[in-house]
């Protein structure tokens, strides 16, 4: 990845959303769009103006940088992202990531809508993101070493914080809402999973599945962020629901649960 890229986008942003960093950078995936209370806002950008990150090509992703304030703390928030089934490679992917390292953050909250496959869970809870398995094959941190993302080989031990992830829980507990720790299984898409792979998932640990995330924490990590993973269980993956998969399935999962999603992120804002 080529830090041209990055530079572009950066000198595009205004100087207010580097003056200081934000307390917490939030990425929303498929149906998080609408989870953001904000009180005070301070930048509003579509993606299509950002140079090099275009507009989402994904229904349920609104493609807009906002830099807000709300409860005396700011927020720089990524509403939608970009994937690597895209076709743009890596840069789009991580570049929301790449733009809070300029920033400043150093927390980032990642959201996504997942199918489910551990049969405790059922469409509406959320997972916690305890760990996660890359069945990709490829990842964002391949090519030449540049020392401002960390060191050569970092260590993803502990990719998802775990006080970030404790204080997830306790807003959870607090708001009597589903929630479970989750191991999360990360495919490129666009194609959802046949029943057999997600048998496979399920024999190496995974809990739910989704095209997202991945990419972002494993950069985010390696840049020295604390990271947390939140996903909304949409629908239950192929061969443990009995209907075909699609889209708007997701979709109508993330418009049923944005008053959940709303309060939970509030919450969590305010433990920080």
């Amino acid at each position: 990845m080529e830090m041209s890229f990055f530079d572009r986008a950066a000198e595009y942003l205004p100087d207010v959303c580097f003056e200081r960093p934000p307390d917490l950078g939030v990425l929303l995936g498929s149906g998080w769009g609408e989870a953001l209370r904000m009180e005070r806002v301070l930048v509003r950008i579509p993606y299509a103006e950002i140079p090099g990150l275009g507009a989402s090509t994904v229904k349920g992703h609104a493609g807009e940088f906002s830099l807000y304030e709300t409860g005396g703390k700011r927020i720089a928030a990524w509403c939608g992202r970009r994937h690597y089934y895209e076709g743009a490679g890596w840069e789009p992917v991580v570049m929301p990531i790449e733009i809070l390292r300029r920033m400043g953050c150093q927390r980032v909250l990642l959201t996504n809508a997942s199918g489910g496959i551990n049969p405790a869970l059922r469409p509406g809870d959320f997972v916690v993101i305890r760990d996660h398995i890359n069945l990709v094959g490829d990842n964002p941190l391949v090519g030449p070493h540049r020392e401002e993302w960390g060191t050569r080989f970092p260590d993803m031990s502990e990719v998802y914080n775990r006080h970030l992830s404790e204080f997830l829980h306790a807003s959870a507990n607090r708001l009597d809402l589903r929630v479970m720790d989750g191991v999360y299984a990360y495919t490129s898409g666009p194609c959802y999973e046949t029943p057999a792979e997600i048998q496979a998932y399920k024999a190496q640990g995974a809990d739910v599945v989704g095209m997202s995330t991945v990419p972002e924490a494993v950069f985010a990590k390696a840049c020295g962020m604390q990271v947390a993973g939140l996903s909304l269980v949409s629908n239950l993956a192929a061969g443990i629901s009995r209907r075909p998969l699609d889209h708007e399935e997701v979709m109508a999962a993330g418009e049923g649960a944005k008053p959940r999603m709303a309060a939970f992120i509030d919450d969590f804002l305010s433990r920080l």
